[in-house]
């Protein structure tokens, strides 16, 4: 079968942040607000109308995931990766909330100390959280009560593939194993991809018990890969490359890997420098994803610091 021709795709700044911020994943809201955790500055701001961010908080850890687990209430993960290891999930509550006024997250939850470093997470169904470990080089899997203040946590997968590389010959800081994580319901299959690797695989779930039906699966090489946005319809993820500066389309089933292709960033734009994480736009799944960037904080590809970004990213089907 001919391949899926690749989409032209149109990039529009949505809202800036200061040089050297590390946003780090998105949430998107109902009302079509964005959520952004900053890794480094330990913070979640909101991009709403009119489109300039807003500090919603600032933590007392590194931020990196965040998962809508009820209407409009989040887990977001704080994970000091790099130092002590120390990794909770903290509950925000914004029913009702404006932007600008204060917001009274809770720890809601704390690993144990086989932890190391939360990446991406994801819900798997009504209550049950996934996150990814990307130094375990595993992925946790959280039962949480009704109200998401609490829970339990297991290991659901642990794999190779998973692993991060401390050996690597990669400018600091340290690449990540297991790093974005998706959940697609229609397809059955948790993806991930794992940076040190340079791969994104799949997953097989049970759907009565959301644990793993299966091994993890071989789907495609792919490196610098960090967070993604998933197709299910068309049968695609749209991944973000953090240091190499593009925009991928990968294909969703083995065997097609040659069928990966840069949508976005190749020629190089400097406005996607360093993406990070992306989300569909509500209503237009498919057609228009927000992408985030951090400007050049990890990898300045001309030695050059730019302000961090929140992108909307238009696919044009051929």
């Amino acid at each position: 079968m001919p391949m899926t021709p690749v989409p032209d795709v149109t990039l529009t700044p949505v809202a800036s942040f200061p040089e050297k911020y590390f946003p780090e994943n998105l949430a998107v809201r109902a009302d079509g607000s964005v959520l952004v955790t900053v890794l480094l500055q330990q913070e979640l701001w909101i991009v709403a109308e009119p489109r300039r961010p807003v500090l919603v908080h600032r933590f007392d850890h590194p931020v990196t995931g965040i998962a809508e687990v009820l209407p409009d209430v989040f887990l977001i993960s704080l994970t000091e990766g790099y130092t002590t290891h120390e990794s909770h999930l903290a509950r925000l509550d914004l029913t009702g909330w404006t932007p600008g006024e204060p917001v009274s997250p809770e720890i809601v939850f704390t690993f144990d100390d086989r932890v190391r470093a939360l990446n991406g997470s994801c819900l798997l169904g009504d209550g049950v959280l996934a996150v990814a470990d990307c130094f375990a080089g595993l992925i946790w899997r959280v039962d949480l009560d009704a109200e998401a203040r609490g829970g339990q946590a297991r290991i659901w997968l642990e794999h190779d593939t998973m692993a991060d590389d401390p050996d690597a010959e990669v400018a600091p800081p340290r690449q990540p194993g297991v790093n974005g994580i998706r959940y697609s319901a229609r397809t059955g299959y948790l993806y991930y991809t794992s940076t040190a690797q340079k791969v994104f695989m799949r997953v097989p779930v049970d759907p009565a018990t959301l644990d793993p039906a299966g091994d993890a699966e071989f789907v495609a090489a792919i490196d610098n890969a960090d967070d993604f946005a998933l197709d299910e319809e068309a049968g695609f993820a749209y991944v973000t490359r953090h240091r190499a500066n593009t925009l991928d389309r990968v294909p969703l089933i083995p065997r097609h890997g040659s069928e990966v292709r840069h949508v976005a960033g190749e020629p190089f734009d400097e406005r996607l420098i360093g993406p990070s994480s992306a989300a569909w736009v509500p209503g237009e799944e498919g057609r228009a994803l927000y992408v985030t960037t951090d400007g050049g904080t990890t990898a300045p590809p001309d030695g050059v610091f730019r302000n961090a970004m929140l992108l909307r990213a238009d696919l044009h089907r051929q």
